[in-house]
């Protein structure tokens, strides 16, 4: 087994690197990094990554990569997503991140992506016997999955990111209401498979992996000074902090948007159209609470690696 491991998922808003070290369980997270490099900005809607995002691209592999040298990491794995996978150019980038820095990456469909995410979430929290409904929200897709802690009822991968919804459909700021009804009516429409799966399972509780619900939760801890460590697992928020928030953004420009305690650069522009989608899921299905896990797909990765790691230990003590 390498001693230390590097994960990197390169998505379509934020790269992050994650670096851990193994131990008699598997591995630990030793090291945590992102970096808004936004490499669906411009061109995410035409499925190609323009060259200014293939260059912030470089910039930050070539960063992540100079930590991993420094702490003599072996092992990379290193992943795209929705604005890779789309992206008539997507192998171009994996071959230019290939010859400036060394590392090999790989795209992923959207099916493993939602795979990667529940496991992530799974070894966050207990998800319990009743079934929950976990989303994610990237900047080139959502992936929602239908799962309790023992199975995954039913997943799919929509390509309906925050980065497309907003170069698409957010044209003032802040949005207008008729704005948020055109959304609402390309929700409908796009999510048809999703509200029938959720008809069958029935849901009750929405579970916000990463991302904006990240950022929510930060705005809610504030707003109730509820003190919170960066090492936290699974964060505070409930459905009326979600749309007590929501009224707040609604009503503000970026600019007044980045003075709410709580919010960040890298989530300030896309927030807005990432909420009118969660509180349109919310009108759609009656669900009775609302839990955020910070671990999501890196995190979903690590833990199938562990998984493997652990299998492939126990099969040798079984041929011993």
């Amino acid at each position: 087994m390498e001693n230390k491991i590097a994960i990197i998922d390169m998505g379509t808003n934020t790269f992050h690197l994650l670096i851990a070290e193994a131990d008699e369980r598997g591995y630990h997270i030793t090291y945590r990094e992102r970096l808004a490099v936004k490499i669906g900005k411009g061109g995410i809607n035409q499925g190609v990554i323009t060259e200014e995002g293939i260059q912030r691209a470089l910039l930050a592999m070539q960063s992540f990569k100079n930590t991993i040298d420094q702490q003599h990491i072996g092992k990379v794995y290193a992943f795209g997503t929705s604005a890779m996978r789309n992206a008539t150019n997507g192998d171009d980038v994996v071959a230019r991140i290939k010859a400036v820095t060394g590392i090999e990456s790989t795209i992923i469909s959207g099916d493993l992506e939602a795979q990667y995410i529940y496991m992530g979430v799974k070894s966050a929290m207990d998800i319990d016997h009743d079934k929950s409904l976990i989303m994610d929200i990237g900047g080139g897709s959502v992936e929602f999955i239908l799962a309790n802690n023992e199975r995954v009822f039913w997943k799919q991968s929509f390509e309906i990111g925050a980065q497309r919804l907003l170069e698409k459909f957010q044209k003032h700021d802040p949005i207008t209401k008729e704005e948020m009804e055109v959304l609402d009516d390309y929700f409908a429409k796009a999510l048809q498979p999703l509200f029938e799966a959720i008809k069958i399972h029935q849901p009750h509780i929405l579970v916000g992996s990463s991302g904006t619900f990240d950022t929510l939760s930060d705005i809610f801890c504030i707003q109730h000074d509820i003190h919170k460590s960066p090492e936290e697992i699974e964060t505070p928020l409930t459905l009326a902090g979600f749309y007590e928030i929501f009224d707040l953004l609604l009503h503000k420009n970026r600019e007044q948007r980045m003075q709410i305690p709580g919010m960040i650069e890298m989530r300030v522009d896309m927030i807005v159209v990432a909420c009118c989608l969660i509180r349109y899921l919310l009108a759609k299905h009656p669900f009775n609470r609302i839990r955020v896990s910070t671990y999501a797909l890196k995190e979903g990765v690590l833990a199938t690696l562990i998984h493997e790691v652990q299998n492939a230990a126990a099969q040798k003590t079984l041929t011993v």
